[in-house]
């Protein structure tokens, strides 16, 4: 392209404009992708986080989502009235909420499941449900339920199958009058499990009527639902909730961030927002280096052009205006590319998170002021790098920016050392002097290598910390096999006819009694795991991965738990039990234990039963099964009629791997790839500049007897020194921004730890080197067809 073949009505700077894109057409692009990626990073994490408010609220409203939960073990109906008089309330259900074991045909065993009521002839005022197909149950008929689509669809079902349900030892069949969609069950999850399987557990909604004497709960709840008038009258609205409920077995009430399925949510949402503010600016930043780069040098080549511009009278405002239209041709291309990766990207996670979250409908919408920020950001990076670049030669006389700069002086300082060294070959002499003659513009090219590679590994330690964690939790604290749930709080005998069971090798009993924790003002509504003296199977471990027993009389708490309350080892903690009798003790926290997933809080068996004031009681069993007999035992299991649940180690380890490596596992290879193409973009674009401010230098080079071997060293191994040099500062960087995103990345759900495999430093370095080879490959093709007449006439 020349000003030959353009339009005759195009203006010398416009002409000037667009041979200058076709000259640095490959670093246009190369800064591009970088820009994309800064901005699709931006735009998808926002544009997910938008989607995800917009629809939950939405949802929310039109299913008028409670605000507030009441579990109890059994209140009169009578009370209903005081309960929607509280101060604040603006609406209360009523309703039994129990669990059950669902049998679904042709399959053998059971899942795990609730059943909850539905009120009587009217529609729910709270936690209303969506129908997506079918009906709602008849109030006049005993048998009828609707279920959640989820596991109706997992398990095969249609409107008008069977189930035989088990609540309390009694069984039953019911008829599927339809598929529903709930609010509160969003995140459908068993009690207990890390990952949901939409097949393993079941939600099934029933009349009132019915459910209260197929349950023997007439006249009675067992959970009180609320919305309120105003969420800052929450924390008083609970206080006077347990107070009343308190004498029918209230087991204290939670708001919404406490409810499990909202948590799931709002930790997605969480984790964008913090996705969207940690790493789009490594991106943008490194786009801006690399306009500053190129810019940069382009005005000193251009110098002659400017100084003469500025003679035929162009001003200093039309000269930077020209130079500031063509870096905003270049944020405009990068906006774009990246405008149209982060919706694509953005529709296929948004396909991907609705298997997860059950949604009506979840449609990726970024709003005008993601966009809108999205660009600005571009931009202020883009024109923040570039006119740094402009505004120094723009300000020059037309007499002496017509002039080269003076070439620096080597005969004090580095340069003079370096002829000392007689072993130092010509070409290598030329590769130091020059790196020597240009400090600043070498510093520049390691900070941007050492950018690029701090980004490979910080991203991909992230892979690292999931595996590590999922390995931590699933082999070093909990090493059973399976994890089974009675329907209530047993004696030792359960524990002796599950140990019986041919199979189990080892059974440990555990005690899970809700409580809340109070410290430094601060509350937390927790479990407390009571666990045998000496436990094997699941166990607390601290930062160094060493087993955390319970002391005689002591509490263990998991860091992030320990966070929250703002309490240390060594301080006391206040506890009031949620059930029972209700004690409130004040205990010691003896040990901090370090946990990646949820909360933990530990104690003796023994004394949790003392605390609670009842006999030592079992909520459930840790078990080490023989592998040959692991089928066999879990069906025996599943058949146990004082069993609501069985969680197999295995099948939980396998669903969470999987769940990792879809949903994070893809956002990951997107960074990756972003990251591995900043380090392209920084490695040519110097060796591509360099390229062209010494292509007179090295065609003369070629014209006194040089090869295009050694030619091609002296302009590559400056490259090469360079990038050699920014590994080591990268692989620290690295490490430290890794950090850094573990601990920006935690949320109350799960927190990554900072750990780093040899493997990623090798394959991040990789990585870089190969980009560097590839670059200088892409420019050695250029060396090869230097014009050496053009160099004969420099020489003459």
């Amino acid at each position: 392209m020349s000003f030959v073949h353009l339009p005759a009505w195009l203006g010398i700077l416009d002409r000037k404009l667009l041979r200058d894109l076709w000259n640095i057409r490959m670093q246009v692009l190369a800064i591009a992708f970088v820009i994309a990626g800064g901005v699709s990073i931006q735009l998808l994490s926002a544009g997910l986080m938008t989607s995800l408010q917009e629809t939950r609220r939405v949802y929310y409203e039109q299913s008028l989502m409670a605000d507030i939960w009441a579990p109890v073990v059994r209140a009169p109906d009578r009370i209903a009235p005081a309960l929607a008089a509280i101060d604040g309330v603006q609406a209360v259900e009523a309703r039994i909420r129990m669990p059950a074991r669902i049998e679904v045909p042709g399959k053998s065993g059971f899942a795990a499941g609730e059943l909850i009521s539905l009120p009587e002839g009217r529609e729910a005022s709270v936690n209303r449900l969506y129908l997506e197909l079918g009906r709602l149950p008849d109030p006049h008929r005993r048998n009828e339920a609707a279920v959640l689509k989820g596991f109706a669809l997992a398990n095969g079902l249609s409107p008008g199958d069977s189930l035989d349900v088990i609540v309390q030892g009694s069984k039953f069949r019911l008829t599927i009058t339809g598929f529903v969609l709930s609010a509160e069950h969003v995140y459908s999850i068993a009690p207990g499990q890390l990952v949901p399987d939409e097949a393993e557990f079941g939600v099934l909604w029933m009349s009132h009527l019915p459910l209260a004497q197929l349950t023997d709960r007439r006249g009675s709840f067992t959970e009180a639902v609320f919305r309120l008038r105003d969420l800052a009258q929450e924390a008083s609205a609970i206080a006077e909730m347990d107070r009343l409920l308190a004498p029918y077995g209230g087991l204290g009430a939670y708001g919404r961030k406490d409810q499990v399925s909202d948590a799931f949510v709002s930790s997605e949402i969480d984790q964008l927002r913090t996705l969207g503010r940690v790493v789009p600016p490594v991106f943008l930043a490194v786009a801006a280096f690399l306009v500053y780069v190129v810019v940069s040098r382009l005005v000193q080549i251009q110098r002659p052009a400017i100084g003469l511009l500025k003679a035929y009278g162009y001003s200093d405002l039309e000269v930077t205006m020209h130079y500031f239209r063509l870096l905003m041709i270049i944020g405009g291309i990068g906006a774009l590319m990246g405008i149209l990766l982060g919706a694509w990207f953005g529709h296929r996670l948004t396909a991907m998170y609705i298997r997860y979250y059950d949604f009506p409908y979840l449609i990726f919408r970024a709003s005008l002021t993601d966009y809108v920020i999205v660009c600005a950001v571009s931009a202020v990076a883009v024109i923040g790098g570039g006119l740094v670049a402009v505004r120094r030669v723009a300000r020059l006389n037309p007499a002496e920016a017509m002039n080269p700069p003076p070439p620096p002086d080597f005969s004090r300082g580095a340069g003079t050392l370096i002829t000392k060294f007689d072993f130092i070959d010509q070409q290598t002499r030329m590769i130091l002097r020059q790196i020597v003659r240009w400090p600043g513009r070498a510093a520049l090219t390691v900070s941007g290598v050492t950018a690029s590679l701090a980004l490979l590994i910080s991203v991909m330690t992230m892979t690292d910390a999931m595996h590590y964690m999922i390995s931590a939790h699933f082999a070093e604290a909990n090493r059973y096999d399976a994890a089974v749930t009675f329907n209530e709080a047993r004696d030792a005998r359960a524990e002796r006819e599950v140990a019986r069971i041919p199979g189990v090798t080892l059974a440990e009993a555990f005690r899970a009694v809700p409580v809340k924790l109070e410290a430094a003002q601060r509350s937390e509504r927790v479990v407390i795991m009571g666990v045998v003296e000496g436990a094997e199977l699941s166990r607390l471990l601290d930062a160094q991965g060493r087993p955390v027993t319970p002391p005689p009389g002591g509490l263990v708490l998991s860091s992030d738990l320990a966070a929250r309350l703002s309490i240390s080892a060594g301080e006391e903690v206040r506890i009031s039990v949620l059930e029972g009798r209700r004690p409130v003790r004040t205990l010691p926290v003896s040990a901090i234990a370090e946990t990646y997933f949820g909360s933990g809080a530990q104690m003796e068996a023994g004394d949790l039963a003392r605390l609670v004031g009842e006999s030592q009681l079992a909520s459930g069993l840790y078990l080490r099964l023989d592998p040959e007999q692991e089928t066999a035992v879990h069906n025996k299991l599943r058949d146990a009629p004082l069993v609501t649940g069985v969680t197999l180690q295995n099948k939980a380890r396998d669903r969470l791997s999987d769940l990792m490596d879809e949903n994070l596992g893809v956002s990951l290879g997107v960074f990756v790839i972003f990251a591995a193409v900043i380090a392209l973009g920084v490695v040519y674009n110097t060796v591509r500049i360099s390229f062209i401010e010494r292509q007179r230098e090295l065609a003369s080079l070629r014209v006194l007897g040089f090869s295009r071997g050694a030619v091609s060293y002296i302009l590559l191994g400056e490259v090469a020194l360079l990038t050699l040099a920014a590994i080591p500062l990268g692989l620290i960087a690295g490490a430290g921004l890794s950090v850094y995103f573990s601990h920006t990345m935690a949320s109350d759900l799960f927190r990554l730890p900072f750990v780093i495999n040899p493997a990623t430093y090798a394959f991040a370095t990789l990585i870089i080197l190969g980009a560097a080879a590839l670059s200088s490959l892409l420019v050695r093709h250029q060396i090869d067809r230097l014009d050496l007449v053009e160099a004969l006439k420099g020489l003459q």
